[in-house]
């Protein structure tokens, strides 16, 4: 068991860094796409045929759910993605990345994960990355998360 102050310490490291590395990151995104709506786009691209219903793309995204329907209303007047009735359920709404949304995300995924290979590989070894990932995990996990 830690003791209180280490938890603290700990946390405000972890807080610090997550800042500071997206801010880094948030250069990587052209102006008109911040950080949230690529996060749609990303969450998109990983589901079958590149459809979600709303309530389970909400559950990837770190926003609340008024927050995510607004977002996904901005991206579907840009077109880049379609909202649409769920057919099998009239109270559900299935977000749809069309060709030009799926073009932008390929098109900033490259230079986004090259930036993130390039920040992470320059501070970190490949131990303390599988290290990392599995106290993140772990904490993730300890919320319900």
């Amino acid at each position: 068991m830690s003791d209180r102050r280490t938890a603290i310490v700990a946390w405000e490291a972890l807080f610090r860094a997550q800042v500071t590395v997206l801010r880094e990151l948030g250069k990587d995104f052209p102006d008109g796409l911040s950080l949230t709506e690529y996060d749609v786009l990303f969450n998109l691209s990983r589901y079958p045929d590149h459809s979600a219903r709303l309530r389970d793309l909400n559950k990837r995204l770190l926003l609340t759910q008024p927050s995510v329907s607004r977002l996904v209303d901005r991206l579907s007047a840009r077109a880049l993605v379609t909202k649409q009735t769920d057919p099998a359920d009239g109270r559900g709404t299935i977000v749809t990345l069309t060709d030009a949304g799926y073009a932008l995300f390929r098109e900033v995924a490259v230079v986004h994960s090259d930036h993130i290979h390039r920040l992470l590989d320059a501070a970190l070894t490949q131990d303390e990355l599988e290290t990392l990932t599995v106290l993140t995990d772990k904490l993730r996990r300890s919320t319900g998360g």
